[in-house]
């Protein structure tokens, strides 16, 4: 089994309803398991519970849509997540996910809302696309190991990737952000698992934030994220792009595509982040 499959692994218990799993401080990013992995597990416990509901009579294996809230930030340890489907059709089935957690109180914590549609994302007829950008090849980019070892310190969830950043947006790492809200590169599972429609989810939001080519280098917490996933992606590198044009009122948006091996555009989201602007002076 591989590092990512066992960090999304889920439990059925008495409730059909409730999947329970256990989160890795493996696949933390600053101060919370990283948003992507949060939203892929959910995911997952949607697709197992629409897999098993007798309304379903149409099997919907791909996720296509995703929207996620973030309430509180996810942290190791035991979680529960708890699914309603909400329809079921010939096309899409659609339901909610709820993750929660064990506060210090001892009372549940809520840490994601969601609501997320399935469908088979099988031969597909596209009639039109956006092109991958022109990148050096992986092994001319920056790998992610290369970075400064107090952002690597924490970043843990890193170390799970094979992450390639292409050169032009990667001055940031050398304290030489370009001030273009530009992020690009190529990205894989470091244990070699192939990229599934799932697992694009987590893929949408796991390069460094886009805030770092800003010169922004605090967290910048994810407060609601839109996926959607287009088609199924080849075997092999992602090739991932980040942009964002607006940053005010102490937030800012991060647009974000993928593209597989074979050059079909397989995924892109837009997610709304907080950031903390440095204090004048400071």
């Amino acid at each position: 089994m591989s590092e990512y499959d066992d960090a999304t692994r889920l439990e059925t218990g008495d409730d059909p309803t409730q999947r329970h799993g256990t989160f890795h401080e493996e696949w933390m990013i600053g101060n919370a398991v990283n948003g992507g992995l949060v939203m892929t597990t959910a995911l997952r416990a949607l697709g197992e519970h629409l897999a098993s509901d007798p309304t379903e009579t149409t099997e919907h294996v791909d996720p296509v849509v995703l929207s996620a809230y973030f309430m509180t930030a996810s942290q190791p340890g035991p979680f529960t997540v708890t699914t309603e489907v909400m329809r079921c059709g010939r096309k899409l089935s659609t339901g909610q996910m709820t993750i929660h957690q064990t506060g210090d109180d001892g009372r549940p914590v809520e840490r994601m809302r969601a609501i997320g549609s399935f469908g088979n994302l099988t031969d597909l007829d596209v009639q039109r696309q956006a092109s991958p950008p022109e990148m050096p090849p992986p092994e001319q980019c920056v790998s992610a190991e290369q970075a400064p070892p107090d952002f690597l310190a924490n970043a843990k969830f890193l170390e799970r990737l094979d992450l390639r950043l292409d050169p032009s947006t990667a001055g940031w790492a050398l304290g030489k952000p370009s001030m273009r809200g530009v992020m690009r590169g190529w990205l894989r599972l470091r244990d070699g698992r192939e990229p599934d429609t799932t697992m694009l989810m987590m893929a949408l939001d796991a390069l460094p934030p886009v805030a770092f080519d800003l010169g922004l280098f605090g967290w910048t917490p994810t407060l609601e994220f839109t996926g959607h996933v287009r088609r199924r992606p080849e075997p092999g590198w992602l090739q991932v792009t980040l942009g964002s044009d607006t940053l005010g009122g102490g937030m800012m948006e991060e647009d974000a595509m993928i593209w597989d091996s074979a050059g079909n555009l397989v995924a892109q989201s837009r997610q709304l982040c907080g950031v903390r602007l440095p204090k004048a002076g400071g």
